[in-house]
């Protein structure tokens, strides 16, 4: 097996430049803080603690006197103002490409244009860069920035500003770039990845499609770190990351010829070495083991030592414990409370003799003769691989939410308590979210942290996801005249936005109501859920107009369905003239009471008689559908007389005057 160690593997200039700043520090004697881990490794973490170098994670907790160290990820505008206020020396080993992020935000602020950030926002240098500006917008995805752009909230030609994480990875940076060209008319892009990143990734890229397996050497919490492995797992189907030489296991290498090592920013040189020490002993070893393979079969099978994954069969279930056969001297046994972490499963609902089963070695007795297993143990351990694997594969998965607070949710999956922010839970801010308990949700397991017992999800990315697909299909299927079932997302002055399943159309106030209405909310409210048809769309711009109103909804449709000329109706006066009076027989449609057909006498004026809001019963004695035309009277019930043919043209006359 031939080993092959990337040249960029280690500490990039940045990281160098802080370590060598903490340890000549430490070495005249001063005393000496890092705000936060000087890196993302802890065994240098932990050399420099030996050395008398603490951490510290604000400000206040410095003492006078101390020399502070700010680390290569940088702070904020607003650290800096707080450690200058503590009264000691600060040291800043900021990495320069960081500085230069926080000028070009900082400017960009006071042009007025926003400043938007392509990175993790929980990691150091993000949160960094967002402390040199008042207001700014980060993202963690191209869905998240698309998202954004096409919600609304910011116009086309808004100035933006957009830089970008220095370890982010340039397919990443890519995606950004190309979705804020089409988003976005006033637009400055800063590439700000680190030159020194972008060659370790494109090496590791190289060096993983041409390696069976690839090692890649650094502290899991280290950001560069993650991206590198994820690059490699690209290009190669054998990946491993390892904290250092004790986590690499000789069964990985079984069966590979080709072996690529990589390292993180963060991680020392000495750490590398070790690792490409212990792979080159593992070679040999293996030599030695082909060498010895009847030897070594048979010392494997006799062997039993805690923490081992065995497979037995199981031959007996008694009434305190499962017995297993493992192929050993050994008997083994799966006491009841091992057997699985839900109480109230039964050993024989699961099991039965003659199963072929894995299980986790808890304790060795060779003097006995005996071996007590777990099965409880090692499912819980393969779920932990699930989760991991969840991550990797951005797998979808579903979970019951079982407790809320302001930080988030809770959910259950498969036993383990998986936390969602609540950026992240899909709810509003502001929210109820108590509401979500007991409910069963799907989501993305965002983050998994074995040594902390700690998974984060995602149920924003879900929907993201959901809504995305959603999108695309009515782009794909729209057309004029479609009809939709849609929910009223917000108003203007000249219309209502319309979400018909993932993507906004436009109704204009013209196409709300066949009445006249001063504002679209005369119409309709927000959450509002109505059915609207396409008027028209352009698929480029990604814009749709939508109707409203319909035929069926046109007021004098209504009223010709269900009214002749003899119904007695209930009207209502709106509007008093010289020559009579109108009155509205149903919403948007009015009947004119000529002055002559308002009582059973002759009168001076109207309102003599009527008054504007009165509620009367009339009888409808002409219609004239072309001129969309009515002829009330009063006088015709009063009398129980028909209305005179001349007293009706007379009428006609007048109101065509």
């Amino acid at each position: 097996m031939s080993i092959t160690v990337a040249k960029s593997a280690g500490f990039c200039f940045g990281v160098s430049r802080a370590v060598e700043l903490v340890e000549q520090t430490a070495q005249e004697g001063k005393q000496v803080v890092t705000l936060g881990p000087i890196i993302h490794n802890r065994h240098a973490v932990g050399r420099f603690e030996s050395m008398g170098v603490k951490v510290i994670n604000t400000p206040e907790e410095v003492q006078p006197g101390s020399s502070v160290i700010i680390r290569s990820h940088g702070v904020s505008k607003e650290v800096y103002r707080r450690l200058e206020a503590q009264n000691v020396q600060i040291i800043d080993a900021t990495c320069p490409f960081v500085k230069r992020i926080h000028e070009i935000v900082s400017r960009a602020e006071e042009a007025g244009r926003l400043p938007v950030i392509i990175g993790t926002r929980a990691h150091p240098e993000v949160e960094g860069i967002a402390g040199w500006c008042q207001s700014c917008k980060i993202f963690e995805t191209p869905e998240e920035l698309e998202e954004w752009a096409n919600s609304g909230e910011i116009s086309a030609d808004q100035p933006i500003s957009m830089v970008c994480q220095t370890t982010s990875t340039e397919f990443l940076w890519k995606k950004c770039e190309e979705i804020a060209k089409k988003q976005f008319t006033n637009l400055k892009i800063f590439d700000t990845i680190c030159k020194a990143t972008e060659f370790r990734q494109s090496e590791a890229a190289k060096l993983s499609s041409i390696c069976q397996a690839m090692v890649v050497v650094g502290d899991a919490s280290s950001s560069n770190t993650g991206r590198l492995a994820m690059i490699c797992r690209e290009h190669c189907g054998r990946v491993v990351l390892v904290d250092n030489a004790s986590e690499l296991e000789p069964a990985f290498f079984r069966g590979v010829a080709d072996v690529g090592i990589t390292a993180g920013a963060s991680t020392p040189a000495w750490i590398i070495k070790e690792v490409n020490k212990t792979m080159s002993e593992i070679v040999n070893a293996d030599v030695m083991q082909e060498e010895n393979f009847a030897e070594l079969l048979e010392q494997s099978i006799k062997t039993l030592n805690t923490g081992d994954k065995v497979t037995g069969v199981v031959t007996g279930i008694g009434n305190t414990e499962v017995q297993v056969d493992l192929g050993t001297k050994h008997a083994g046994y799966i006491p009841y409370d091992e057997v699985s972490a839900d109480p109230s499963v039964k050993p024989e609902d699961i099991l039965k003799v003659g199963d072929e089963i894995e299980v986790f070695v808890v304790r060795v007795n060779d003097q006995e003769g005996t071996v007590q297993l777990s099965k409880k143990k090692l499912d819980g351990m393969k779920i932990w691989d699930d989760m991991a694997a969840y991550v990797e594969g951005k797998t979808t998965v579903e979970g019951t939410i079982t407790e809320a607070n302001k930080g988030g949710l809770v959910a259950n999956i498969k036993g383990i308590r998986v936390f969602i922010p609540a950026s992240q839970s899909g709810i509003a801010k502001g929210g109820d979210m108590e509401s979500a308990i007991g409910s069963t949700v799907k989501l993305k397991i965002t983050e998994v942290n074995r040594a902390r017992r700690r998974v984060i999800g995602s149920i924003r990315a879900v929907n993201s996801e959901e809504r995305k697909a959603a999108q695309e299909k009515i782009w794909n299927e729209i057309e004029v005249g479609a009809k939709y079932h849609g929910v009223v997302k917000s108003l203007t002055s000249y219309g209502a936005f319309v979400d018909i399943g993932g993507v906004d159309g436009m109704v204009h106030v013209s196409e709300l109501s066949w009445n006249r209405i001063k504002t679209p909310a005369d119409a309709v409210s927000v959450g509002d859920e109505i059915d609207v048809y396409v008027i028209s769309f352009d698929a480029e711009k990604r814009k749709i107009s939508l109707g409203y109103k319909t035929a069926e909804m046109n007021p004098w449709n209504q009223f010709m369905t269900g009214y002749n000329v003899g119904d007695v109706v209930d009207a209502k006066i709106v509007k008093l003239m010289t020559f009579g009076a109108f009155a509205e027989i149903i919403p948007g449609v009015d009947g004119l009471i000529h002055i002559s057909q308002i009582a059973d006498r002759r009168i001076g004026k109207p309102e003599d008689v009527l008054s504007e809001g009165q509620q009367v019963q009339v009888k409808i004695t002409d219609v004239d559908a072309e001129n969309k035309r009515i002829s009330l009277s009063i006088r015709a019930l009063l009398e129980d007389a028909p209305v005179v043919e001349e007293e009706v043209e007379e009428v006609a006359e007048e109101v065509a005057e």
